[in-house]
């Protein structure tokens, strides 16, 4: 499995393979317009021929603040490593850039638990994320789970 940065051309490979989850109700949609938007964000895992196997993307927030997002593996490719890799290639990447603390929001905190994210309140979260929320179907009642990875001292503001 190869890993490296999302480009124009996956970016329908991606809408279908998050939307998949999102039909489900496991994470949330993404429009095409978003994922073009976000391209830079991302990093997708993909074999020999290029099909994508998984993607992940880092937002950066806040003064060193970034969010893991957009988190998708294939469902036939699944506990084989590859959501790992991806959020490893994420917080290194973020790390370059000198994030201190990475956050998400998820329905599947044992995943992120495993790699050392830990469970928070959302309001242990910087104030600065809520921004993208207001637009989110389920603002105001989110039912996602807050875990981050990092300095906790801080909260970004």
């Amino acid at each position: 499995m190869n890993y490296r940065k999302a480009r124009f051309q996956d970016v329908e490979e991606i809408f279908h393979l998050v939307n998949a989850y999102a039909s489900d109700g496991i994470m949330l949609a993404r429009s095409r317009n978003t994922l073009y938007e976000t391209l830079r964000d991302m990093v997708v895992a993909v074999d020999d021929t290029g099909k994508i196997f998984g993607v992940g993307g880092l937002h950066v927030v806040w003064d060193r603040v970034a969010e893991v997002r957009t988190m998708a593996v294939d469902p036939a490719s699944t506990r084989q490593g590859i959501g790992a890799e991806i959020v490893r290639h994420l917080i290194a990447e973020g790390r370059e850039l000198g994030v201190t603390k990475f956050f998400t929001l998820t329905y599947k905190p044992g995943f992120f638990q495993k790699l050392g994210f830990h469970i928070v309140t959302k309001e242990k979260l910087p104030h600065k994320i809520w921004k993208e929320c207001i637009d989110c179907p389920k603002f105001p009642n989110c039912d996602e789970i807050a875990l981050i990875l990092g300095s906790e001292e801080s909260d970004g503001e």
